[in-house]
């Protein structure tokens, strides 16, 4: 059985147990949700939608393994600003975000150097406008898993990706002189998208970088 298969079904069931069953069996209405999903799944390209979903972010929920005594070893949230453009604002898909190690994930990627980052269209409520809760499946979201790359300040590209992020986040100008941050990128490994009923779909990294939001 495929993975989406397994993943429909069980939704399947449950619109299926939902009808009235005073109404009698509707192979009518079994027919149009299975047509709606594969429709979705044939007219959907899912690497596309993670591309959009992080060029459009300002930020990412951020998971990591905490290093914090009080919570030692369970996962932390923090949010972290995020920045994927060029110095003419065109997205590379490229995660660069600053950090520091006053927070959270600076102290935890240096230990346990996994983090997952978490992409939601309602980031500008354009799920909210569609009338649609932020947990709905059809509200998309990527989930992007990888590890912490420190940039060294000596590479040819790091001043451009520092004024391209400066571009999108004025305050980290600021961030920079007075606590240390120092900027990063998220080597991907591994990317979720969720946009649309029946589970969570595996897109490949270069799926991913070969897809062009602009």
């Amino acid at each position: 059985m495929s993975k989406a298969v397994a993943y429909i079904l069980p939704l399947l069931l449950l619109q299926l147990l939902s009808i009235d069953l005073s109404m009698g069996y509707s192979a009518l209405e079994d027919a149009q949700i299975i047509a709606e999903y594969k429709s979705h799944m044939n007219d959907t390209n899912h690497a596309f939608v993670a591309r959009k979903l992080v060029h459009q972010a300002s930020w990412a929920a951020v998971g990591s393994i905490s290093t914090n005594e009080k919570i030692k070893n369970y996962p932390m949230v923090n949010i972290i600003s995020v920045d994927d453009s060029d110095l003419n604002g065109s997205s590379t898909g490229r995660i660069h975000f600053l950090l520091t190690d006053l927070d959270f994930t600076g102290p935890d990627w240096q230990h346990n150097n996994k983090v997952t980052f978490l992409f939601t269209d309602d980031e500008n409520l354009n799920c909210k406008q569609r009338g649609e809760d932020p947990m709905e499946p059809t509200c998309a979201r990527a989930i992007i898993s990888g590890r912490v790359k420190k940039l060294s300040t000596e590479s040819v590209d790091y001043n451009d990706w520092i004024e391209a992020f400066k571009a999108r986040h004025p305050a980290a100008r600021n961030w920079l002189k007075a606590h240390n941050f120092y900027l990063c990128e998220l080597q991907i490994e591994n990317i979720f998208v969720l946009d649309y009923y029946g589970g969570p779909h595996d897109i490949t990294v270069d799926d991913y970088f070969n897809a062009k939001p602009n």
